[in-house]
């Protein structure tokens, strides 16, 4: 674990501010424009409270700044970490190798696995909005009535593309997939880089699982170096010796 400076620390938190506070003024934004846009185009919304208008535009604000107060201060600290930084390029150098030898469907697939709960939530703020557009034009129901119906409509069709999800996973679990993998890979001892080869590819379940793996790997590679280049000065002292010899029995 790095131990930080007073400097460091204080560059780390002014990042960290810095990052919230972009993101809490994009948010409000977004949030503001969101709520002016509604009031302006549907009645119903025109009548809620002030207060809680204004609720809405804080709370969009507030949830974009802990997003990107989180990410700028997870981007500093890989950014001032070199181990972290390395095991990041190697996963990155991982994942791409894993993912040529996909199909674009697969790498929908995946990408749909690897983001499953934004796909959701924007799933149900879409479900959401098209719900209240067709209760509100029902003119036998109040205000509050259409945004019970609207959010009843989003929940139950999120809940239904939820529980379709976790039976994706859960088919995908008992196929074993999601840890060991097959994929087909470019061969790397291929000059022409056009043969493909079959290579076993471990999903990690948590950030640095592997870790273990790639330092044997790294440190077999070192091995494999230093055997070489003893065996390569072997070679060079025997047709050293050779010639040697050679040039004594022609003397």
């Amino acid at each position: 674990m790095k131990v930080l400076t007073k400097e460091e620390e204080a560059a780390h938190y002014n990042a960290t501010i810095r990052g919230g506070t972009i993101g809490g003024v994009i948010g409000t934004a977004i949030g503001t424009v969101a709520v002016v846009a509604a009031s302006k185009r549907y009645a119903t919304f025109r009548s809620l409270s002030v207060p809680f208008r204004a609720f809405l535009v804080t709370s969009s604000g507030t949830f974009i700044a802990v997003i990107a107060a989180d990410r700028a201060s997870a981007a500093y600290d890989i950014e001032h970490t070199p181990e972290k930084k390395a095991q990041i390029e190697r996963e990155k150098a991982k994942i791409a190798q894993y993912e040529a030898g996909k199909t674009a469907l697969q790498r929908a697939q995946t990408w749909a696995g690897e983001n499953r709960y934004p796909i959701l939530f924007g799933f149900w703020v879409v479900s959401m909005a098209g719900s209240f557009y067709l209760v509100n034009r029902n003119p036998y129901l109040s205000g509050s009535q259409k945004l019970v119906q609207a959010r009843m409509y989003a929940q139950g069709s999120t809940l239904a593309l939820l529980m379709a999800s976790f039976a994706v996973e859960g088919s995908d679990a008992a196929k074993g997939k999601g840890r060991w993998e097959t994929v087909k890979v470019l061969d790397p001892n291929d000059p022409t880089h056009k043969h493909m080869i079959e290579k076993r590819i471990h999903h990690e379940r948590y950030a640095g699982e592997d870790q273990w793996r790639d330092m044997i790997e790294a440190e077999e590679a070192r091995i494999n170096e230093r055997k070489a280049a003893a065996k390569a000065k072997i070679q060079e002292a025997t047709a050293a010796k050779d010639k040697a010899n050679a040039e004594s029995d022609v003397d």
